[in-house]
């Protein structure tokens, strides 16, 4: 099938999207020749980034599961990118019917898409914004009219921190946990490149910038910052395979530190 006919007749961008890269290294079908050549070029520089995605979206169905399980129900997912298999509506919802969920993205074709698949959803819904402006996206009206977050919510900020500066990051991660409600957590994944081949790392940073899509890849250090204020839930931050495994098949499990990711969940206190 043919990806116009994914996009609802879009005509083809002339410019490369990181949420439709990352729908191609996930195997997906809402991409363009151009994101095409992209990731081909990213893949060709770090051949296991396609395992690194697949390994990232099996964090989000595990951290999704263990946040309902705390009784949290709803949820609000920053830089949610391309919908695919195993969304956190699907995940959440199955576990707990009522739960709600708001997905923001920037990118035009991940909301129109998410929208098409969430017309039916009484509880949830997309919106388009840049998450550097958290103000905006928590004073948004759909974000009000689903979320109440005078009570525990969870924000997801997976493989997405890394589109933005450090200050920009930091910010961001500040100005959400202080509005957030006693009770809530921030689920955060980023990549590293604390154990990929520092030629590897280089070459793949290059491609990115060469689109105009910087990219920040933080040491373990760096990621720990973004919990301050925050009660790390056990196990902790860790190589993103060890965090509340499934089973002993999971991707990376026994070689985590080769998943180029870290991940971790922040609980905020009273």
């Amino acid at each position: 099938m043919s990806t116009g006919e994914h996009t609802s007749g879009q005509s083809e961008p002339q410019s490369p999207s990181a949420a439709r890269i990352y729908d191609y290294l996930l195997g997906g079908f809402y991409n363009f020749e151009v994101d095409r050549v992209v990731a081909q070029r990213i893949s060709k520089a770090l051949p296991e980034m396609p395992l690194f995605m697949r390994a990232n979206r099996a964090f989000l169905r595990r951290v999704v599961t263990f946040l309902v399980d705390q009784g949290i129900d709803q949820f609000l997912d920053l830089g949610s990118g391309i919908p695919t298999v195993g969304n956190v509506h699907q995940i959440a919802q199955k576990a707990n019917s009522s739960a709600r969920i708001v997905y923001v993205d920037n990118e035009p074709v991940a909301v129109k898409h998410s929208e098409t698949i969430l017309q039916e959803n009484l509880k949830a819904t997309v919106i388009q914004a840049d998450i550097r402006q958290p103000e905006v996206i928590l004073g948004h009206p759909e974000v009000r009219r689903l979320l109440d977050l005078n009570k525990p919510t969870a924000v997801l900020l997976l493989s997405v921190l890394l589109f933005v500066t450090d200050d920009e990051a930091h910010r961001l991660v500040r100005a959400i946990r202080d509005a957030l409600a006693p009770g809530s957590y921030v689920a955060i994944s980023h990549p590293t490149a604390d154990a990929t081949p520092p030629e590897q790392a280089k070459q793949t940073l290059k491609v990115y910038d060469s689109i105009g899509v910087p990219v920040w890849v933080r040491s373990y250090d760096q990621v720990e910052k973004f919990f301050e204020g925050l009660e790390l839930v056990e196990p902790g931050l860790v190589h993103l395979p060890v965090w509340k495994p499934e089973s002993s098949g999971d991707l990376y499990l026994e070689k985590p530190h080769k998943s180029g990711y870290y991940a971790g969940v922040g609980r905020k206190e009273a």
